[in-house]
């Protein structure tokens, strides 16, 4: 019998009670088996999504003062969190990009900079455009925008093999791209908040991308050398023709140029400008909300704003209560003391050899979110991967850093990620053409992650 999400909303509060006895059956006290039994509750209603995942985020915020785990101030200061400020105007930032047009501008010199006189060129081209955008805006807008220039090139060409290589490659490459910023995917930030958390430290843009770059430059020209074998192109490929640049697509360029450049150098080299500046109280989130307000305020040359309100507030409000439910869960963990105890037990992982262990770690947790949402997943297993971590004396890095990444790796199945799903959505490819390609390259890219994150971090 197949459970509906109806019977889960009673379902789930029965298994967390169910869990809470178990817990308080292997030794865990009262406090840390009631914020276990709190967290498997959102855990079961967000996975089987009984209640819409932005008011299953609601509930730590309501249970865990409710039940004296936290104190309501504490719990209401997770949604105050820097993080969720800057990936706020990260996604205000990427509203003010897709209104310009200019990111479709950006994608289609990129294809033409690759060139389209091959299959493997052609496919590279879209998904060195879909990655790149990816890095800076939400991989669901990335493949919404890659994928009709793709259909429409495949409408003149009867080549199956070409339209499965291309339509995946734009679906794997938006994910992967995401891999690269800090703000390029949920679980990256997700990680952020969990990490400053837990270790009191934040960890900077460029110190993530001096991780996430690598692997997004190994990983993309592999799926294409995958996605491509054996794959012909028996017609010369036609690109539309660009019109000329527009005062508001040069405008919006810029300000989200120097904006991303003011996140890379804001603490490095040297302490950064904001050392330089004499303007240590600040962070990525401030960057983020001044470019936001100076979107607001540049002409965009037509009457109107770079940015106005009703395109802003179009923005994925329940994302951010997803990430502020994490926070609050993590506080729980650690003011219940449950953290403590899930370290005890998960570093037992400390004693394999550290390659081995993150690979391990890597597969896992890809081969998990090809069934769940990757958010979700990220959001569970940051709090406990950092207690693991600390309790091991290892660096969380070790451990939260490739998993974060390794949850946007999963390739197999539609409902692995939003891109996966969008690209299915289009009726062009079969699921058993996704699983097939998608099964290796989940564990390869996982690999790359893995062996990047190992030399970068152990």
């Amino acid at each position: 019998m197949t459970l509906n999400r109806e019977q889960f909303i009673w379902l789930g509060p029965l298994l967390s009670v169910a869990f809470y006895w178990l817990l308080l059956a292997l030794g865990i006290h009262q406090q840390g088996a009631i914020a276990g039994a709190i967290t498997c509750l959102t855990v079961i209603w967000w996975v089987t999504e009984a209640l819409p995942i932005p008011a299953t985020s609601l509930v730590p915020f309501a249970l865990l003062p409710l039940f004296g785990v936290l104190d309501h101030k504490e719990a209401a200061s997770s949604l105050g969190s820097h993080v969720i400020l800057l990936l706020m105007g990260a996604f205000m930032l990427s509203k003010s990009l897709e209104k310009s047009g200019a990111h479709e501008r950006l994608a289609m010199y990129m294809v033409r900079m690759v060139g389209v006189s091959s299959a493997r060129k052609l496919v590279f081209g879209f998904m060195l455009a879909a990655g790149f955008l990816s890095m800076w805006i939400s991989n669901t807008a990335t493949t919404l925008i890659m994928l009709p220039m793709a259909l429409a090139i495949l409408s003149h060409v009867d080549n199956q093999k070409l339209k499965v290589a291309l339509i995946l490659g734009i679906a794997y490459a938006a994910s992967v791209g995401g891999l690269g910023t800090l703000i390029g995917t949920p679980p990256n930030v997700i990680f952020a908040g969990i990490y400053e958390e837990h270790t009191g430290k934040e960890f900077g843009f460029l110190a993530w991308m001096k991780i996430g770059v690598p692997v997004v430059i190994l990983a993309l020209p592999v799926i294409a050398l995958w996605l491509t074998r054996n794959v012909t192109l028996e017609h010369d490929i036609e690109l539309p023709e660009l019109g000329p640049w527009r005062s508001e697509e040069k405008r919006t360029l810029i300000v989200f140029g120097l904006t991303a450049l003011a996140w890379i150098t804001r603490s490095e080299p040297f302490g950064g400008w904001s050392a330089l500046l004499g303007l240590s109280g600040i962070g990525d989130s401030t960057v983020a909300l001044f470019a936001v307000v100076v979107m607001f305020v540049v002409p965009n040359g037509k009457g109107g704003r770079l940015l106005d309100w009703d395109t802003a507030k179009s923005i994925p409000w329940g994302m951010l209560l997803l990430f502020a439910g994490g926070i609050a869960i993590a506080k729980g963990f650690s003011a219940s003391g449950l953290s403590a105890m899930l370290g005890q037990w998960l570093s037992s992982l400390s004693y394999l050899p550290p390659l081995l262990m993150i690979l391990v770690l890597c597969l896992v947790v890809t081969y998990l979110t090809e069934i769940t949402s990757n958010t979700a997943t990220a959001t569970l297993l940051m709090p406990i991967l950092a207690v693991a971590a600390l309790s091991a004396g290892i660096d969380p890095t070790a451990f939260m850093i490739p998993a974060a990444m390794a949850a946007s790796c999963a390739f197999m199945l539609p409902v692995a990620t939003a891109p996966n799903a969008i690209v299915y959505g289009t009726g062009e490819i079969e699921i058993q053409d996704m699983v097939k390609q998608g099964a290796i390259l989940s564990f390869l890219i996982s690999s790359i992650v893995a062996m990047v994150c190992y030399v970068a971090l152990v």
